[in-house]
């Protein structure tokens, strides 16, 4: 492993352990308005009396909804960070990976949020169950069907960590000798 290569493996786990040392608030900061606000924009134009209340309330058709940190998924972006920065490859492909991952989820996301808004408006016996089944399956599958889909477009042929690893192992036995 050359001292370059090093340095980006370093570099790569350095900022997932700070990514992490937020708390999630970073990913929050960032990925509510640009999950709000789209929601409330799609909402506005099939509700003319669509409000937003406070930076995340958002008022149409009579009721409310609240787009809470849960519905941000933060720690759904966080996942999809870890498995692009913990999986080698060239740094172009790496930034055309994450740019997709993030769009490709946030898309998912703010369609999952119109659907259940719909869902509500409509007074649906269906909003519960599925609000619940999104909750505890959803999101698991919805990032791991991304994630995989992202390996097929951009041909990725190694594991997360687990190529790494294997990578930093070979370089200390071939070391030793």
């Amino acid at each position: 492993m050359k001292n370059k290569e090093g340095l980006a493996l370093l570099g790569r786990y350095v900022l997932l352990i700070l990514l992490g040392f937020s708390k999630l608030k970073l990913f929050y900061l960032v990925f509510t308005p640009l999950t709000v606000y789209p929601v409330f924009w799609f909402l506005s134009a099939f509700y003319s009396n669509a409000s937003l209340l406070v930076a995340n309330l958002i008022f149409f058709g009579g009721i409310y909804v609240q787009i809470i940190p849960a519905c941000v998924a933060g720690a759904a972006f966080y996942l999809l960070f870890i498995l692009n920065l913990t999986t080698p490859m060239k740094a172009g492909k790496r930034i055309k990976s994450l740019i997709f991952l993030v769009i490709a989820f946030l898309f998912l996301n703010i369609t999952r949020i119109l659907i259940f808004s719909s869902l509500a408006i409509t007074g649906s016996d269906y909003f519960d169950i599925a609000h619940e089944l999104t909750w505890y399956f959803g999101s698991t599958l919805i990032v791991v069907l991304i994630w995989f889909v992202n390996v097929w477009l951009f041909r990725i042929k190694t594991i997360p960590v687990y190529t790494d690893m294997k990578n930093v192992y070979r370089e200390i036995v071939s070391g030793r000798k």
